[in-house]
């Protein structure tokens, strides 16, 4: 009868037909299977058998979903093209700055080396001395110190720069003791190079001009190169080539620390190669690998790959011996110059101050030859005063310079600019350098006073001697330069190359913690780290595709133990892939939030598809790919059945989810989208619905019956933490590797019910989580949706909370709540000790309710924190929630946030000495941070107090006294209604006097504003108004996305005394409260609730009445309640007045009642004889009558409240009197609810005992539902009362010290203040009488309340704006790394075809799998113009919408369907799908994809004859294949080819037709990818690939539409 009632009728002529179709399964899929052909956009919930319905001509108008761009879904396109453009500056700024701070370290090194020359003499400007003259000048001893010095700090500097970074890891964080033979070397290696240094910097560049000077700099990569020589691998391509080339840069680096030596001959030049070969030891460890063919360079690799741990703490040592190593070796060089080193020490004060430079005039006779000695008597001399300053400006230069360019450069690296934004301006430094060195060098020999007004005319670079630039080219050996330049650049080509991935961390992009500022240009090319790539990248395809063989990679989760993986020979690569687990939480959520959640989950499904079918088909290698799983927990998710107390089904809220599946579906996929009815299983808790997307991930939604499972938000945690990694990952059949690997990329991303996302929001989310092992969670950047003015002071309050606090807490530490509206928690670090475990905890003490239930969320972090794990924050990462709209259930949820964030700061503040030292990211500092915020917020109803009574002193012009009690009475009174009121006349008196204080604020505002015009801008008030303001415009500035939250910032103010007074109060008063606050709906009841709360109502009414005053004089008198008078009157109905009152008789009430109560007693009598004459009969027609009402049948409407109420009305008294039979049911196998017509009817499926069994013992063990003790409940409440009475006592007693204090201060400003500078007033007065002037000064006074606020608010304010403005260069850093700029790097043209496909692969699939369009709709808006509308093919798409048509509703096969299509001619078929504007489908671009087609399609006829004979798996016959029914298949196929497989064949596991990898088993789709699978085993896994049944038709399967489709899921 059932299948008879939901098959629909079949179009005339396809009687048999469908009968026999239905039987055998659809006979004309086309060789598709069920899934995919009679799709998700068929209307397929009358029935299982799926035939094609003919639309009548009258009803084919359409009413298309449309698209509504809100929240994560606004237009994107103004801002992606403004961080495109910005993308663009950093670009040319970054490589600017780089280029012009390396030539500017580099000139300034050479600068301060030229003037350390002994003796040194030059021309000197003859401007101010005389026209006709010439002079000379020598430095003097003075001058010669300062710069010395000078060169020492510019070496120190990065190297205490690199102590104090070694220094913070190592006590902030943690580090690992070295071998001593193994920090021995590494010591002996950093002093050669601080000697080589000292070398280069005191010996070689002051005796070499300039021009040699820069151009010896390019010679410094000899130790390096022989490493890099001897690490070189026979697995290298065109090893050969490369050794060649490498011999040729060594012997040119070679070549240049000998050439001078030997051309001028002179014997302190032959320093060059010492000190050259010794700084080059510095970057030996660069250079090495531990996979090298020689044993020493392997020997060094080893240490290489230890210093990976030790070496912060190395550093902490070496930074402090290389300082001190080079400045002995300068004392040394000085001493060997035979001068006295105590010079150094002794002449330091006049070198940096006022000294004489001599200069000296040369005779007319010289004729500007410089003498050799100027101690003549016959020359004359002139004393210069020397510019003493110059020395500290030419340092700063090159500090700043190298800084900047370091800096800058590291930025380049991070965001992913590296080829134009560093390694270019690195290798420009040198040749730009020596370019203004020639131009400089040349201008100054021909006229020594060009640059007199901008250098002092005794300091210049040591020039060539006989300069002329046209011999330049062979004196200054020019062609031998551009040798060792091009040698380096060989040597550092790793620079060019880069391969780390987006926002790598310092260690992964430098070796040594910091750069060579004397040096920078060839710090920074040969510090750059070689072998950059990311850790082995968790989307390892190649490996897979080893393991799989000839199969395609597909989602693989669970493989055998055997593996190729280097280091722990267990682990597959496929563990590494990420697995996001997305689990939201649902209660009471309206339509509209359900609407938003479904459509982000939808986006996901989407994007999970379209990566999986790029890597599947288009064989591309996805780094972001993902398996993606949705599930939902529905608390208390049942209720009483309409039909019996006895039986329950699911809430209207559970039904409004599954009503709004196809809604969502349809708006994402802008087409009309029918889903396949859910999936539904009983389970120990509730229930479970399980849909398959149209992307084919799931979606699973656990329906908990408050009655089994434990409910509320925590536990719901609870459930999906234990099933997903507790059963689901620690009980799978693997070894501990492969559990470890897979649990490090195992994340739960954790949602609210209403929450609306992009897939790109989780994509940074996760690329956090790649970047940092040690990230426990993170959160992005919540936006909060709705309408009204509580909205509008919300949209400020995320907006600041976000901006400067999370930012804050991000950068100076970890953030303390990673809300579960929407962030990503790592697997491993939830199964972590004390963390998972101690979440199960039941609140057995007060405490434990504000703590854990009240705010579960922050408390699950400070769980992590407390077990060493980062939280971090992602303001890239946007998430969009409904927020409170309303004022009492703002203020209710803030009632549970408040007390709930100060408990568990306080108890990470308790604990502070254990997590400092457990947690690298929390420091001491971090702690007084939050020590002053947890100050602020417990004195925020103190401090908002006193701000009241200053305001009202400065507004209203009174005295303090008197402002002081017109503040306190309210606030008083407030706490005494809070004491003693309900609930609801606490929040309307709340809300009056939000609105009162809300107009004093604007009058306070505008006294305010009157009171600065008074004082002038220099007063304290409006510095720190100015300030405060200034910070949160510049803060909306720095995310000009949200600009316009500044907007709310008036209203904002305006609550500050009810949001951080009022709030307070409600919160601290209400601790006792314990409920949710928000989204509270009245529960159905039963019969018997309702009975008993009627009389007990009756019983209350008559106590009451039993009680009052003169009770006694109306004893004997009815009882009722009805009373009538001897004498009454009343006025319009307004009121009505009884005397003399007496009861009315109720002997006709009696009456009426015994009546009733006889009738029902015969009623019951007849019921009882009825069923006992003709048992069966009664019982069927009783049921019978339900089912016709449960069909929904439109005939009957009438009659269907009649037969529910008899049925209804005669359940209790079947179950008390009646012998009739009633159908037993059993919870885990035929509950009621599988059976309610609006749960639709999808199969029934069954958990196994394996997972029965694990949901049994979890609720056994943390889960059981927690009975309503009446003693244990007083208890508790006894205790929370307790808990509220000592809290609100102790936060009154320190908010009440602390306002008496500074109010007793207020009150004697006079006395106590302090003078602020600024905003100074000067009275000038004249006297007549003694005709005198009266200068007087009159300074502001800081009084006690201004300086609380100055020195406690505005010290928060700094840390916020100072830490917000990193965090916002850290935002904007992730964000261009995530932005690519096509036309800065190849042109689409210029790319081969293979690799626009690789580079687009996902965005060409999603547009070759859009639903929309797939049945060749036409576009309803195409076109452009005046006459768009004119032009519309209404009739066209119309007549097309009533052709009968199987409609394709899975992305897969859409995609299949258009890529079976693409052939190299059609570029102009319909067939083929045009992409986007700037993806315009060529014929080249369409040709390379049937390329890949085609040789996918080849593999698979491989793979598919591999399989024939006896190793079939999967059943593949050459002859007639047959259907799962044992029926032959519709032969209406596609081409066959010659392996005797169909060409849509190709696309099914293998070419398998027996059974295709999404099949069906008749009527009830069993997708074995990603199906729930029941086996042997147990194993619940739905995300593993199994192997599948070769006998289906063998299979048992409950519930199964085998038979044209019983579907009713009975047993």
């Amino acid at each position: 009868m059932s299948a008879m009632r939901h098959r629909p009728m079949a179009p005339p002529g396809q009687g048999a037909g469908a009968g026999a179709a239905g039987e055998h399964g659809d006979s004309d899929d086309n060789n598709f299977t069920d899934d995919e052909s009679s799709p998700l956009t068929h209307d397929i919930y009358g029935g299982s058998q799926r035939t094609i319905q003919e639309t009548k001509g009258w009803d084919v108008f359409r009413d298309p979903p449309i698209k509504i761009e809100t929240g994560s879904t606004a237009n994107q396109e103004c801002l992606e093209l403004t961080v495109k453009i910005l993308k663009i500056f950093a670009y040319v700024i970054t490589f600017i700055i780089v280029l012009t701070g390396g030539v500017i370290a580099k000139g300034t090194m050479l600068f301060m080396t030229s003037q350390v020359r002994k003796d040194k003499k030059m021309e000197y400007c003859n401007k101010d001395l005389g026209r006709d003259k010439s002079f000379v000048v020598r430095l003097p001893e003075e001058e010669r110190v300062a710069w010395i010095w000078a060169l020492l700090i510019a070496y120190a500097l990065p190297e205490i720069g690199a102590l104090i970074r070694s220094a913070r890891i190592c006590f902030f964080k943690t580090f690992k003791v070295p071998r001593t033979g193994h920090f021995l070397f590494v010591w002996l290696m950093e002093s050669l190079s601080a000697v080589g240094m000292a070398l280069l910097m005191f010996v070689v560049l002051p005796q070499i001009d300039a021009i040699q000077g820069a151009m010896l700099t390019n010679c410094l990569c000899v130790v390096p190169g022989i490493f890099g020589l001897l690490s070189r691998t026979s697995k290298e391509g065109k090893r050969f080539v490369k050794v060649i080339i490498d011999l040729a840069a060594v012997a040119a680096q070679v070549t240049g620390l000998v050439i001078w030596p030997l051309l001028e001959n002179r014997r302190e030049l032959w320093v060059i190669p010492v000190a050259c070969v010794m700084i080059s030891c510095g970057w030996w460890e660069n250079y090495v690998s531990p996979q090298s063919p020689l044993g020493l360079v392997r020997a060094l690799g080893r240490i290489k790959e230890e210093m990976k741990f030790t070496r912060y703490f190395c550093h902490i040592f070496l930074s402090i011996w290389k300082i001190l190593l080079f400045f002995t070796v300068t004392l040394l060089i000085y001493w060997a110059q035979g001068d006295e080193p105590g010079n150094l020490f002794a002449m330091y004060g006049d070198a940096f101050g006022p000294h004489k430079i001599i200069v000296y005039e040369l005779p007319a006779g010289l004729g500007g030859v410089l003498p050799d000695t100027l101690e003549s008597a016959n020359i004359d001399t002139v004393d210069e005063d020397a510019a003493y300053n110059t020395v500290v400006y030419v340092l700063l230069l090159q500090i700043f310079g190298a800084y900047l360019c370091y800096i800058f450069g590291k930025f380049a690296c991070k965001i992913l600019i590296q080829g134009f934004s560093y390694a270019f301006p690195v290798s420009l430094t040198v040749p730009l350098s020596v370019t203004f060195l020639i131009a400089a060098c040349g201008i100054r020999n021909d006229d020594p006073c060009f640059f007199h007004d901008t250098i002092p005319d005794y300091l210049f670079f040591t020039s060539p001697s006989n300069f002329r630039f046209n011999n330049f080219v062979t004196e200054q050996m020019a062609w031998a330069w551009i040798l060792w330049l091009l040698s380096q650049t060989w040597i550092a080509l790793h620079i060019w190359t880069p391969k780390c991935e987006r926002l790598a961390t310092t260690e992964k992009l430098f070796v040594q913690p910091m750069y060579s500022s004397l040096l920078i240009d060839q710090s920074m090319a040969l510090n750059r780290r070689r072998d950059d790539q990311a850790d082995v990248k968790t989307e390892d395809l190649s490996e897979i595709e080893k393991e799989k063989g000839d199969e395609y990679y597909e989602t693989i989760s669970v493989h055998t133990d055997r593996s190729s993986a280097p280091n722990k020979p267990s682990i597959k690569s496929s563990d590494n892939i990420t697995r996001i687990y997305s689990c939201a939480t649902m209660w009471h959520e309206t339509k509209d939030e359900m609407i938003e959640f479904l459509k982000s989950i939808m986006r996901m499904d989407e994007d999970q598809c379209a990566r999986r079918v790029a890597q599947k088909y288009l064989r591309v290698l996805d780094p972001d790919y993902y398996e993606f799983e949705t599930h939902i927990f529905f608390d208390d998710a049942f209720e009483i059945s309409d039909h019996s107390d006895d039986d329950i089904q699911c809430n209207r809220f559970v039904k409004l989810l599954i009503a709004t599946m196809d809604e969502a579906a349809s708006e994402i996929h802008q087409t009309t989208i029918r889903l396949r009815p859910p999936k539904k299983y009983p389970t120990p808790y509730g229930g479970r619905l399980v849909w398959t997307l149209p992307g084919k991930t799931k979606f699973i939604t656990h329906l908990k019956d408050k009655d089994r499972i434990r409910h509320r938000k925590r536990w719901s945690q609870v459930m999906y933490m234990y099933y997903l990694l507790g059963h689901r990952l620690m009980e799978l059949p693997i070894s501990v590797d492969r559990k470890d690997a897979i649990a490090e990329n195992t994340y739960l991303l954790t949602l609210d019910g209403d929450i609306d996302f992009k897939p790109n929001a989780v994509t940074l989310l996760v690329d956090l989580m790649k970047k940092n092992k040690n990230l426990g969670a993170a959160c992005g950047r919540i936006h909060p949706v709705g309408s009204g003015p509580m909205v509008w002071y919300q949209l400020f309050e995320y907006a600041i909370g976000h901006w400067l606090q999370k930012a804050t807490e991000h950068m100076i530490g970890c953030v303390l709540c990673s809300p579960g509206c929407f962030s990503l928690f790592r697997g491993k670090a939830l199964m972590d000790d004390n963390v998972m475990k101690k979440y199960t905890t039941r609140s057995d003490e007060a405490r434990h309710y504000v703590q854990y239930d009240q705010g579960e969320d922050r408390w699950l972090c400070t769980l992590l924190l407390q077990r060493g794990y980062r939280v971090e924050y992602s303001a890239a990462s946007d998430a969009y929630t409904h927020c409170p709209e309303g004022f009492n259930e703002f203020y209710n949820q803030r009632r549970r946030w408040v007390p709930s964030t100060i408990a568990n700061i306080m108890d990470l503040l308790a604990d502070a000495k254990r997590t400092i030292k457990i947690n690298d990211n929390i420091s001491l500092l971090y702690i007084f941070y939050q020590m002053m915020l947890m100050g602020g917020t417990i004195l925020g109803p103190g401090t908002i107090f006193l701000m009241l009574v200053g305001a009202f002193v400065a507004a209203f012009r009174i005295d303090n006294w008197t402002s002081f009690h017109y503040n306190i009475v309210p606030i008083l009174a407030f706490m005494f209604i809070c004491f003693t009121c309900k609930s609801n006349i606490q929040l309307f008196v709340a809300q009056v006097l939000s609105t009162a204080y809300a107009l004093i604020m604007m009058a306070v505002i505008v006294g305010t504003a009157l009171q600065l015009g008074e004082d002038g801008i220099g007063s304290p008030s409006a510095i720190f108004l100015i300030s405060m303001v200034g910070s949160f415009f510049i803060a909306a500035c720095l995310h000009p996305q949200e600009f316009w939250c500044i907007t709310c910032g008036l209203i904002y103010l305006l609550s500050i005394p009810s949001m951080y007074l009022l709030l307070i109060l409600y919160s601290i008063i209400n601790l006792n409260v314990v409920s949710w606050g928000t989204r509270e709906v009245v529960a159905k009841k039963t019969k018997k609730e309702l009975e008993a709360e009627k009389k007990a109502a009756e019983e209350a009414k008559k106590r009451v009445k039993q009680k009052s005053m003169l009770s006694f004089l109306q004893s004997g008198i009815g009882d009722n309640g009805d009373e009538e008078g001897s004498v009454e009157f009343s006025l319009a109905g307004l009121f009505r007045c009884i005397f003399c009152t007496h009861g009315k008789t109720s002997d006709e009430k009696q009456q009426l009642t015994s009546i009733a109560e006889s009738l029902d007693t015969i009623k019951h009598r007849m019921d009882t004889i009825e069923s006992a004459v003709d048992p069966h009969g009664h019982h069927a027609s009783r049921h019978g009558r339900r089912r016709t009402t449960s069909s929904g049948s439109k005939d009957h409407h009438l009659l269907t409240s009649v037969a529910e109420k008899s049925g209804d009305e005669s359940d209790e008294s079947d179950s008390d009197t009646s012998a009739e039979p009633k159908q037993e049911r059993d919870f885990l196998t035929n509950p009621y609810w599988i059976e309610d017509p609006d749960v639709r009817k999808g199969e029934v499926d069954f958990l196994s005992s394996t997972e029965i069994q694990f949901w049994k013992d979890l609720i056994d063990q943390y889960l059981y539902p927690i009975d309503n003790d009446p003693v244990e409940q007083a208890r508790i409440a006894k205790d929370l009362k307790e808990l509220r009475d000592s809290s609100v006592f102790a936060f009154f007693m320190i908010n009440a010290l602390f306002v008496l204090i500074v109010f007793l201060l207020q009150l004697n400003k006079d006395n106590i203040h302090v003078k602020w500078p600024f905003g100074v007033r000067t009275n000038i007065t004249y006297d007549e009488s003694t005709q005198e002037v009266h200068i007087s000064k009159e300074y502001l006074q800081l009084e006690p309340i201004g300086l609380v606020f100055v020195f406690f608010f505005a010290l928060i304010l700094i840390i916020q704006f100072t830490a917000m403005l990193f965090h916002r260069f850290g935002t904007i850093s992730h964000i261009l790394a995530s932005t690519e700029l096509n036309f800065c790097k190849k042109k689409s043209e210029d790319l081969t075809q293979d690799q626009l496909i690789d580079k687009h692969a996902v965005e060409i699939v999603k547009n070759l799998q859009r639903l929309q369009g797939i049945d060749g709709d036409y576009d309803n808006d195409s076109g452009s113009g005046p006459d768009r509308i004119a032009r519309r093919k209404t009739i066209q798409n119309l007549e097309k919408a009533r052709q009968p048509r199987r409609q394709i509703g899975t992305l897969d096969v859409a995609f299949k369907k258009r890529f079976l299509k693409l052939t190299a001619d059609a570029e102009n078929n319909p067939a083929t799908p045009i992409l986007t504007r700037r993806l315009t489908m060529r014929a080249e671009t369409i040709r390379a994809l049937e390329v890949r087609k085609n040789s996918v399609m080849a593999e698979r006829r491989k793979s598919a004859m591999q399989t024939l004979g006896a190793k079939n798996e999967y059943g593949i016959t050459t002859g007639a294949p047959i259907n799962n029914n044992g029926a032959l298949p519709n032969q209406r196929s596609g081409r066959v080819s010659n392996a005797g497989i169909s060409i849509k064949d190709v696309f099914n596991v293998n070419g398998g037709a027996a059974e295709q990898i999404y099949g069906s088993n008749g009527g009830g789709t069993i997708n074995q990818g990603y199906e729930h699978v029941i086996d042997e085993d147990g194993d619940g896994n739905s995300l593993r690939l199994t192997t599948r049944n070769p006998h289906p038709h063998h299979q048992v399967s409950w519930g199964q539409n085998t038979n044209g489709g019983n579907g009713t899921g009975r047993l």
